[in-house]
């Protein structure tokens, strides 16, 4: 064996002897010289060396220049490919992510593949250093006395030979956040063996003023004045941490009994509700190692994070066994430590600060390794501690909160004093009220305050009270995550109702919103309305945990939301088996035919009743599957304007209502592309005896005097059973309405309201109408008529049918028909006739002039059932105000009067104030 290494020593230069014994040191080498602990995860060497690194998920920092990534591509891939470009500049790569993603452990691993010859083989010489190591930055020293020191194996003689090429060279700087200070050293150096600061001699190899050419790979947290290289050529990276599939193979490494791994998983992602958290590696080996604790000792899973952190400090406290009274000692001072240090950016600190906060008695127990990390060498300035997990920070500061039962600091005080600076105290807080959730945690730090938790529940019910009222989405959400981490069903009660309504309206809805609003649907048991309004971005993970909302909700309003594919199954899910009757998905234009037939693939059996899907991009693709939902379900409303579906689509549609399942009702398919061709398999559909649609609303389509017929014939037919017919700017003119009257008598007088408006009826089309008005056997309530080309004739004619004993015609709208004052004037006379019962007339836009306002005032006195009287865009002006108000306050019918767009100045304003019946 000596023969062979003694040959490839003199077979080899000495640079080729040097990289091997470097390459041999680092296979070696550890970032980290802590062991594992539930707060920190485990040693990065460990989980390297054998063989149970799990990848990391990334994304594109903003100022990246690279191909997006997909969404499998792992951080190792991202950082060689930027390694590797072919640039002039010195190559530089930042890898930024919050504390427990896992930058050091991919370090190590990346440290490791190179070693092996797997990545990176560019590089002759590769130099970790972990910069929370190298303690002070003002110490002063040279570049080739820091790698000497870092590299044992390198000497003063051989490291010329190694920096001789810098383009061979990687400096890996592990942990810029904890080495900086806001203050950024500016001074440079050039030469390595120059003593100068370690600050200065980061700053230069950063800027590539020294050792110009080589690569430098850093990593750091997200913070502010981490800027030092923000003009350089550097490639950004973001590490968001484990994905899915990555977050399922960490737990099988974890638990390999495959039951409880999937148990562990459930709870994690189902339960837990941080979605976002539950992606660092390091949270996932808290959750693991208390689940794991958990399921040894037989307890329930924890239902919280806050549960999981009182179970983990419970489990490290009694680790150490230590007892009641130091244990209360630690958890005191370490929330101390964790207001300062979110106070000051996470900021390392010092002995000195260590005494203040009553930790100098621990800071030689072990205990405190499980919470803190130590840098630097003691006696030394850069002798620092700083937290493991700022979320464990946060916790213990929550702890602490409770623990110190004196008088003075309310809960309000302490976030105030936090704010913006611990976004999970809060739920923390709120966790540590449950009794349950610190039942482990009091066992071994002492007994609460009563006080507090008592005075934190007061405070969240006040809260929620004052919120849910109001409209903004950021105090609801705020009140419903506490509300799910307090986990009391009775407060949830108090604050919300037993029956409410709900909403997160407007932006985005994370997974842990979804996981709150469930919460508090349950607690609420009979949720009135879910309101999730222009909501973006509705993932099928956010998705399937409303599951559980909208099973107890009766009406869930989605409208003009950004709602992903994949979701439309989970709404489904929700819906069969739950109370819902309505579902409001309006304006969703990224639905389409696809995320319609997801939808009505999971309607069958619902209970829904209500289905409102107008400008939801659907066509006739999809129209199919909505028939055979009509058939399935019972659906009585079906609301697809705004859709292109097309003659075919309504061919489709009409099949369905042929059949003795469907239970529809109203059908809205106004603006749909429709024409007369597709109005006779409708006729047909209204007259097979099986239809019980009442409702029929084909407003701005190209129906035609030819498609008119077909609905004529239907309704004539005695089996038809429409009662509301809207045909508004349907292209119609005069030549349909002698059928249509007919229709209207012959057909046993069902139908009971009909639009007509924006068609050219003109007063000839209008009188075969009015003829029909006023037979018997008509009993039509609802009529309109605006904008039809009507003159003086056609109001005359109406006169007459409102004068008609029997008449049952209770609503009017004629505007927009230019009749002045004389056409107007046979209305308001008929309206003093005792068989004219009608009880809303609109007269909008017909050229009223101030003289009418006398006739209006006979009639509305003589009137004894006109309570909606609408004369806005017309020519009033302010000399009949007082007229038009005295009148309105005087009548005990009149309900409701509009002036709106009339010629009033602003002098009339106060007068029509004083009558609450007016609008202007």
């Amino acid at each position: 064996m000596e023969q062979v290494r003694t040959t490839w020593d003199l077979a080899s230069t000495p640079l080729q002897r040097l990289s091997k014994l470097h390459r041999d040191a680092i296979a070696v080498y550890s970032l980290e010289k802590r062991g594992d602990s539930p707060f920190g995860g485990r040693c990065p060497r460990e989980v390297v060396l054998t063989g149970q690194y799990v990848p990391l998920e990334v994304g594109e920092g903003e100022e990246s220049d690279r191909e997006p990534a997909g969404d499998s591509e792992c951080l190792q891939d991202v950082i060689v490919a930027a390694l590797s470009q072919d640039r002039d500049q010195p190559r530089a790569v930042r890898v930024v992510g919050p504390a427990g993603v896992g930058k050091t452990t991919a370090m190590q691993k990346l440290l490791a593949d190179w070693a092996a010859g797997k990545r990176l083989p560019q590089f002759t010489f590769v130099f970790p250093l972990a910069l929370g190591e190298l303690g002070s930055r003002a110490a002063k020293l040279s570049l080739a006395d820091l790698l000497c020191q870092q590299h044992p194996h390198l000497s003063a003689d051989s490291l010329p030979l190694v920096l001789q090429n810098p383009r061979a060279l990687l400096f890996v700087l592990d942990g810029l956040d904890r080495f900086q200070s806001q203050e950024a050293d500016t001074s440079h150096c050039s030469d390595p063996n120059l003593a100068v600061p370690l600050s200065a001699l980061v700053s230069s190899l950063l800027w590539g003023t020294l050792l110009p050419g080589a690569s430098v790979l850093v990593t750091s947290r997200p913070i502010d004045y981490l800027e030092p290289e923000a003009e350089l050529e550097c490639e950004h990276v973001e590490v968001r941490g484990l994905s899915d599939a990555g977050r399922k193979a960490y737990v099988g490494l974890f638990f390999t009994d495959q039951g409880e791994s999937t148990t562990v998983l459930w709870n994690m992602e189902e339960t837990m509700g941080f979605y976002d958290v539950i992606h660092l590696p390091a949270s996932c080996w808290t959750l693991c190692s208390v689940y794991r604790a958990a399921l040894g000792a037989e307890r329930g899973l924890p239902k919280t994070l806050t549960h999981v952190f009182a179970d983990a400090t419970a489990t490290l406290i009694h680790l150490h066994a230590m007892g009641e009274a130091p244990a209360r000692d630690l958890v005191l001072g370490l929330g101390k430590m964790a207001a300062h240090s979110l106070l000051h950016d996470a900021k390392p600190c010092d002995q000195k600060e260590m005494t203040t906060f009553g930790l100098e008695p621990f800071l030689s127990s072990p205990v405190l390794s499980a919470f803190l990390r130590e840098d630097g060498k003691p006696g030394t300035d850069g002798h620092v501690f700083y937290f493991l997990s700022p979320t464990a920070a946060q916790f213990l500061l929550a702890v602490s909160y409770f623990l110190d039962g004196q008088e003075g600091e309310g809960v309000e005080d302490l976030l105030e004093e936090m704010d913006g600076c611990a976004e999970l105290l809060e739920l923390f807080l709120a966790g540590l009220c449950d009794p349950p959730q610190r039942e482990l945690l009091e066992g071994t730090v002492g007994k609460f305050s009563s006080g507090r938790t008592q005075g934190f529940d007061t405070w969240l019910k006040e809260t929620t009270q004052e919120a849910v009222p109001g409209y903004s989405k950021e105090s609801h959400l705020r009140c419903f995550r506490l509300l799910h981490q307090r986990q009391d069903r009775a407060l949830v009660t108090e604050a919300v109702g037993p029956s409410a309504r709900l909403g997160l309206s407007y932006g985005g809805l994370s997974a842990h919103g979804a996981m709150a609003l469930s919460y508090l649907a349950m607690c609420c048991v009979d949720l009135d309305q879910l309101n999730l309004y222009r909501t973006e971005d509705l993932t099928e993970e956010v998705a399937r945990r409303l599951v559980p909302a909208i099973s107890v909700t009766n009406k869930i309003i989605l409208s003009q939301s950004h709602i992903s594919e994949g979701a439309y199954a989970h709404l489904s899910a929700g819906l069969r088996g739950g109370t819902a009757r309505e579902l409001d998905l309006a304006y969703n234009s990224t639905m389409g035919d696809q995320g319609a037939e997801r939808l009505c693939a999971g309607l069958a059996g619902t209970s829904l009743q209500i289905l409102r899907l107008p400008s939801c991009n659907l066509t006739r693709a999809c129209c199919g599957h909505l028939a055979t939902a009509l058939c399935s379900t019972q659906l009585h409303l079906l609301d697809l304007r705004g859709n292109d579906i097309e003659d075919q689509g309504l061919v489709q549609l009409s099949q369905a209502l042929r059949s003795p399942k469907c239970q529809l009702q109203e059908l809205n398919l106004p603006m749909c592309n429709l024409t007369a061709a597709s109005m006779e398999s409708l006729s047909s559909a209204l007259r097979s005896g099986h239809s019980v649609l009442r409702s029929l609303n084909l407003t701005q389509n190209s129906v035609k005097d030819d498609g008119m017929r077909w609905l004529s014939a239907a309704l004539k037919d005695p089996s038809c059973p429409l009662q509301s017919l809207i045909l508004s700017d349907c292209e119609l003119t005069e030549a349909c309405c002698a059928g249509l009257a007919d229709a209207l008598t012959s057909g046993g007088g069902k139908l009971t309201e009909l639009g007509l408006s924006v068609n050219e009826l003109e007063d000839s089309g209008a009188s075969h109408l009015c003829s029909a008005f006023k037979r018997p056997g008509c009993g039509l309530q609802k009529l309109r008529l605006e904008r039809c080309e009507l003159g003086e004739q056609t109001f005359q004619e109406l006169a007459a049918v409102l004068r008609v004993e029997g008449s049952q015609l209770r609503e009017l709208e004629v505007g927009l028909n230019k009749v002045g004052n004389t056409g107007v004037k046979h209305l308001l006379d008929a309206l003093k006739d005792p068989h004219c019962k009608l009880e809303l007339l609109d007269i909008e836009m017909v050229g009223l002039q101030d003289g009418c306002v006398p006739d209006i005032i006979t009639a509305v006195k003589a009137s004894g059932t006109l309570k909606n009287l609408v004369l806005k865009n017309n020519g009033l002006t302010d000399d009949v105000v007082p007229a038009l108000v005295a009148m309105a306050q005087e009548s005990h019918t009149l309900l409701n009067l509009n002036l709106q767009y009339n010629d009033f100045s602003e002098d009339v304003f106060e007068i029509m104030d004083a009558c609450g019946k007016i609008r202007y």
